[in-house]
C-alpha cells in the first residue's frame, strides 16, 4: 500500500472528482463509496471488456486536519498476465496472428501501468487545488510552550520572549509528504532515506 499525503486546502471529493472523470471511461469503470471525509474509490476494468486482461486498484482519501491522506491499494492483475501469455503464444505458432491481438497487448500494458495514471491525476488535482506534500501554512508556525506565541518554523528562539524553540521543527517527506521531525533519518510513511 502506497500512501500520500496532501497538505492544503482539499478536501476528499475534490480528489474523488478528478479520478472518476479520468477513469470511468473506455475499458475502465469506477466508482466512489464513502462520505465527504472518508472516500474510497474503486477502479477496475468494466466487466465482459473486450480486449486486455482485468485488473482492480482501490484508493483511499481520507481527510486530515490540514489536507487529505491518499492510500493506493495493491493493484489486483485478473487474468492480464493470462492475456499476456496467449499473446506470447499466439506469437510462437505464427508471427502474423500477433497482428490481431495488438489491441489486447496495448490494454494489457495500460492495464498494468494504472497505479502511475492514478499518481499522476492525484498529483494534477492537488496542483490545481494549490496543494503539495509541503507544510500547510497552520505547520508552518511553532507554538511557544512558554509564552504561547506563534513562531515561523526555523526559528531558533520565540519572537516574542527568546525561549528556546528546540529541535521539533516540523519538516514533511519530499516523497510522501508526511510529516517529519529534524532528527529523524528515514520517512515513518515510505521508508525513503531523508
Amino acid at each position: 500500500m502506497e500512501r500520500k499525503i496532501f497538505h492544503g486546502k482539499i478536501k476528499p471529493v475534490d480528489v474523488a472528482q478528478a479520478l472518476l472523470g479520468e477513469f470511468n471511461q473506455g475499458n475502465l469503470r469506477a466508482q466512489t463509496l464513502g462520505q465527504s471525509d472518508k472516500m474510497v474509490i474503486q477502479i477496475g476494468t468494466q466487466p465482459g471488456a473486450q480486449s486486455g486482461g482485468q485488473t482492480a486498484v482501490t484508493v483511499t482519501i481520507q481527510k486530515l486536519e490540514d489536507g487529505v491522506m491518499v492510500e493506493l491499494g495493491q493493484q489486483a492483475w485478473l487474468g492480464v498476465a493470462a492475456s499476456l501469455g496467449m499473446s506470447a503464444l499466439t506469437a510462437l505458432r505464427n508471427p502474423f496472428n500477433l497482428l490481431g491481438r495488438l489491441d489486447d497487448i496495448a490494454q494489457d500494458i495500460e492495464n498494468l501501468q494504472i497505479s502511475e495514471r492514478i499518481w499522476q491525476v492525484i498529483a494534477q488535482s492537488a496542483r490545481a487545488a494549490g496543494v503539495s506534500t509541503e507544510l500547510s501554512d497552520r505547520l508552518k508556525r511553532l507554538t511557544c510552550d512558554y509564552c504561547g506565541a506563534a513562531n515561523p518554523v526555523g526559528e531558533p528562539a520565540c519572537v516574542a520572549c527568546g525561549a528556546p524553540l528546540g529541535k521539533m521543527q516540523p519538516n514533511t517527506c519530499r516523497n510522501c509528504g508526511y510529516v517529519i521531525r529534524a532528527d529523524d533519518k528515514k520517512c515513518k510513511n515510505c521508508n525513503q532515506t531523508l
